[in-house]
């Protein structure tokens, strides 16, 4: 399977993932290749549903340097369980691209979820981490960076936003990219295999 990042307004994006229930060689080798696309796109997070899978599962690196790879860390099934003060900082989203806007955030969370081993991993994080955490928490949701925008930020950004729901529409209407109904078939099929 060869992935790549899907683009706002992409349905996938708007999908609720499914909690995993096992690490296999396959998810490993999905995991490398998310790591592999983030890098390229100069990310420091990428979501399984920004790839097009179902899948409660994210990758990230803080430092967004590929040759630190004890920065890199994988969070299958994770949980914010709490969270304490706020900060306001400028977000992008790689299925986004060169879309920019301020987001507030909790400066600190406890998150709880497992990694590559199958191991629970728990801990407090704070600053970019934590905020990494939560835009990709938020992408498992179905939700976007900017759906935490005010109308003001959102106005600002709209026009940006219409070209990229223009280019999916040109797409779509010359059989480039699957209808609504395709999109949920393979979606529930990837479910089925692996939750």
């Amino acid at each position: 399977m060869s992935l790549e990042i899907i683009h706002y307004p992409h349905p996938t994006l708007r999908y609720v993932s499914k909690p995993l229930k096992r690490v296999d060689a396959e998810l490993k080798s999905m995991v490398a290749e998310m790591f592999d696309l983030m890098y390229e796109h100069e990310g420091i997070g990428l979501a399984a549903n920004q790839v097009d899978l179902p899948y409660r599962l994210f990758v990230c690196n803080p430092k967004g340097d590929p040759d630190e790879k004890e920065a890199e860390c994988v969070f299958i099934n994770p949980v914010i369980l709490k969270g304490s003060g706020q900060h306001e900082r400028e977000e992008g989203c790689l299925s986004i691209p060169g879309v920019y806007a301020p987001v507030i955030r909790k400066e600190k969370i406890t998150v709880q979820a497992y990694n590559l081993a199958g191991e629970e991993i728990s801990g407090e994080l704070e600053g970019l981490f934590a905020r990494v955490v939560q835009h990709e928490t938020d992408h498992l949701d179905g939700r976007l960076f900017i759906d935490r925008l005010t109308p003001t930020q959102l106005a600002d950004i709209s026009g940006e936003l219409e070209e990229f729901e223009i280019d999916f529409e040109s797409r779509r209407g010359v059989g480039e990219m699957p209808t609504d109904e395709q999109i949920a078939a393979r979606i529930d099929e990837l479910v089925r295999l692996r939750t």
